[in-house]
């Protein structure tokens, strides 16, 4: 028997259809989460600046002897970072840029701190400072002990001798 060519589309579309409705359903591929979903699922976290199992490292070689930063939160590659920041009493942090803003608040110590043509600011604890992307600036720990900061970057982590 011959059937006419659009039986024969009718026919097997229909044969499509049942044979993918008895079909087990496919399974989805994994999906990869999204930064906003990783984020989500990123441990909480609450610190001393002080705590013993911190983790510090060195500076860039420009800055004062003494001087280490702690990774708190995020990969300092990449943007939205935290660190902590310590500088040994005394110490002059020379003139340097950051390519990313950085917003601080100091934990400890007494930090004088400029910003390229702007009066100088001196930050106690709890005292607040925004920096521009690319604005030099440079500080001075006026205290006898440790000047610590908090340091939040909004792109990677970095610091650029002038």
């Amino acid at each position: 028997m011959n059937m006419p060519l659009p039986c024969l589309a009718v026919a097997g579309a229909l044969l499509a259809w049942v044979h993918a409705a008895s079909a087990e359903p496919p399974v989805p591929p994994p999906s990869t989460p999204t930064a906003a979903e990783a984020a989500r699922a990123a441990p909480a976290l609450a610190i001393r600046a002080d705590a013993a199992g911190l983790q510090w490292g060195p500076c860039p070689a420009f800055l004062p002897a003494g001087c280490r930063i702690a990774v708190l939160h995020g990969d300092p590659a990449q943007p939205n970072a935290d660190v902590f920041f310590q500088v040994p009493g005394g110490a002059v942090i020379p003139s340097h840029r950051h390519t990313s803003a950085e917003r601080m608040v100091l934990v400890e110590g007494r930090l004088r701190v400029q910003y390229r043509g702007q009066p100088a600011a001196t930050l106690e604890p709890g005292g607040y400072a925004y920096g521009p992307a690319g604005r030099s600036h440079e500080a001075t720990c006026e205290s006898t002990g440790p000047c610590t900061l908090f340091i939040a970057f909004e792109g990677p982590v970095d610091a650029i001798a002038d």
